[in-house]
């Protein structure tokens, strides 16, 4: 695969820069996705508080392209001095498993820093569909698997494999149909042509909450607090199954630590602040503060619970 790298050269900073202060000039907040989306606001809103509480702008730099390789070369290789950071998430972890090879390593190239929120995704089914419940969906798969079809978007993405997740630990064979966006999957509910779905519970709550849509049962441990009615997929009779997405953020190899736990602290007081608190829940976003090892550990365990799925749906890598 050509991995591009435009763009990158504008954040390499000659070596005494690492050296000085932190913060003594802009900072930046680099994403591998364009503005406007769930995680750009998010970080935007983190943004601002931080800027106040560090004395300096921090910017958002979008830097879509390459399946976020683009974004992650760029702090890759920026000064490892805490000026340049990357938004990172599920997908960070699920990428390795998905490609043969990668231009960038997270143990090589990145620092933790912690981590920032959790999104639980929700099994939802059209309002009219007599499905009800998990063991309705699973009773109706395998009474006609021929004419059951799964939905999701994309191979390899975070819905995609708790969506296969979900039918290799329910015991069926039926088909998970990919789709290019969430609205998709709506209108392949609406159609019939799908019978069930797999989103982020963000991504489908608007619809959940209108009534064009019907929650089945979330993916976490426990009730999500978006949807406080709405069972587990584990209470519903499919033990342990469990699958969520986060955000996280990382800097460059070989920051000093000092500067990483500033970084860390200034990242969980915005969090939790008031301001944050609220446009998270805006956002139907579970905030979630923690170490950088707290990240690390959520990276590795990610890692080892999607190559599992990726390897037992016989998914090539690109």
């Amino acid at each position: 695969m050509l991995w591009l790298a435009a763009g990158v050269a504008a954040f390499a900073v000659a070596g005494p820069a690492a050296a000085q202060e932190f913060p003594s000039r802009t900072v930046k907040i680099v994403m591998g996705f364009g503005a406007g989306g769930l995680g750009d606001i998010a970080g935007r809103a983190i943004g601002e508080v931080m800027s106040k509480s560090i004395g300096q702008p921090v910017i958002i730099e979008n830097m879509p392209g390459a399946g976020g390789a683009t974004a992650a070369l760029a702090v890759a290789r920026a000064a490892p001095d805490g000026h340049s950071m990357l938004w990172v998430s599920s997908q960070n972890a699920i990428a390795p498993s998905m490609f043969k090879s990668m231009p960038y390593e997270w143990s090589r190239d990145f620092t933790p820093i912690g981590p920032m929120a959790t999104f639980d995704f929700v099994l939802f089914v059209h309002k009219d569909s007599p499905l009800k419940t998990v063991q309705d969906v699973i009773a109706l798969a395998k009474k006609d698997p021929d004419k059951f079809n799964f939905g999701s978007i994309a191979v390899g993405t975070a819905q995609n494999l708790s969506t296969l997740q979900f039918v290799s630990m329910a015991g069926l064979k039926v088909p998970t149909v990919p789709f290019r966006t969430t609205g998709e999957v709506m209108t392949g509910l609406i159609s019939g042509n799908i019978q069930a779905a797999f989103e982020t519970i963000p991504g489908a709550i608007g619809q959940i909450n209108s009534g064009q849509m019907r929650a089945i049962a979330v993916s976490s441990t426990k009730r999500n607090p978006f949807l406080p009615d709405i069972p587990t997929i584990a209470e519903s009779g499919v033990p342990n199954y469990l699958t969520y997405s986060w955000n996280g953020m990382v800097l460059p190899a070989k920051t000093p630590r000092n500067v990483v736990m500033r970084v860390n602290k200034e990242i969980n007081s915005a969090i939790a602040t008031p301001e944050i608190q609220k446009r998270f829940r805006e956002l139907i976003m579970e905030p979630r503060t923690g170490t950088p090892e707290d990240l690390q550990k959520i990276y590795e365990t990610d890692v080892t619970v999607w190559r599992k799925i990726i390897t037992e749906a016989k998914i090539q890598p690109n």
